[in-house]
């Protein structure tokens, strides 16, 4: 029997992307994200998430370098990595979906360093939809120590 990976797929300046449901905590309107100089520039600030205190990134800052335009449609992604909790700002959270890993092939951009979080790609009913795998992502990120760091001290400051 063919085996399905259960993804939330959203999308960012037209294109499809998905994340393995077992990281996605919540999907929530964007809110009460307060912004803190001098951390890197996709990062929008940080937010209270159950009682947690987590960096929001502008994943639309990540893959194309431009801030996203909030949006009533715009959603906030809780994610729990191994590395830490995050959330992502994405143009629009979809739906969640079954899919098929036959479907999923290797992305040849895959050895290029710069896009290592990119898991595959979905060839669903003609649409595309790029894998993305979180901890690879939030691993990845340039100056993620100095937030897990800042992300620390707040914590012990709670």
């Amino acid at each position: 029997m063919a085996e399905n990976r259960k993804v939330v797929v959203f999308r960012i300046q037209g294109e499809e992307y998905a994340i393995p449901i077992e990281f996605v905590i919540s999907i929530e309107k964007i809110a009460g994200i307060t912004p803190i100089p001098h951390l890197p520039h996709y990062v929008n600030g940080i937010a209270k998430v159950r009682d947690e205190l987590i960096p929001v990134i502008d994943l639309k800052q990540v893959l194309y370098h431009q801030g996203t335009n909030l949006e009533e449609a715009s959603r906030k992604i809780v994610l729990q990595t191994e590395e830490l909790s995050v959330g992502i700002i994405v143009d629009e959270a979809k739906e969640i979906i079954d899919i098929p890993n036959e479907a999923v092939k290797p992305l040849g951009l895959a050895a290029y360093q710069k896009t290592s979080y990119f898991s595959g790609v979905a060839n669903l009913n003609s649409k595309l939809i790029t894998l993305i795998d979180p901890s690879v992502l939030v691993e990845s990120l340039e100056g993620i120590k100095d937030i897990k760091e800042y992300m620390n001290s707040q914590t012990q400051l709670q």
